[in-house]
């Protein structure tokens, strides 16, 4: 089952965070796909980048659906596994206003944390296999 995370690939804050989940990723069950990029706007997600109420979203190519916000946290953590899977089960205890709250008052201050990227850092040659565009 192919999982694509599309991110802000403007936002330091998402790009750093992408780079740390493909290390994590052992597996290989995650690609990355910038949501100000090709795939993204056929899909209408470009949205989800907005400075304002941004998010990543997690795309389940097997049934389509779209996982956003703390929902697209606890995938990412289950699909890990181990301490990350059991940090996902915590994290889903809450109700899902409470979750996406969280989300929201990290992504909303994401550019305050790490910048805005003015231009793109390379990813090394095993990442930029699991990217799209």
């Amino acid at each position: 089952m192919a999982l694509v995370l599309f991110f802000d690939s403007d936002c330091g804050f998402c790009s750093k965070s992408v780079r740390r989940l493909y290390q994590l990723d052992h597996g290989g069950a995650f690609e990355f796909a910038p949501l100000q990029g090709v795939l993204a706007s056929k899909l209408g997600l470009l949205k989800y980048a907005e400075k304002k109420g941004g998010s990543m979203v997690i795309l389940r190519e097997s049934d389509a659906v779209m996982f956003t916000k703390g929902d697209a946290w606890i995938l990412v953590g289950e699909t890990l596994g181990g301490i990350w899977a059991a940090l996902a089960s915590c994290f889903s205890l809450f109700p899902k206003h409470a979750r996406d709250w969280a989300y929201d008052l990290v992504a909303n201050h994401r550019y305050l944390i790490a910048g805005k990227s003015t231009h793109c850092a390379l990813p090394d040659e095993g990442l930029k296999k699991r990217m799209r565009k």
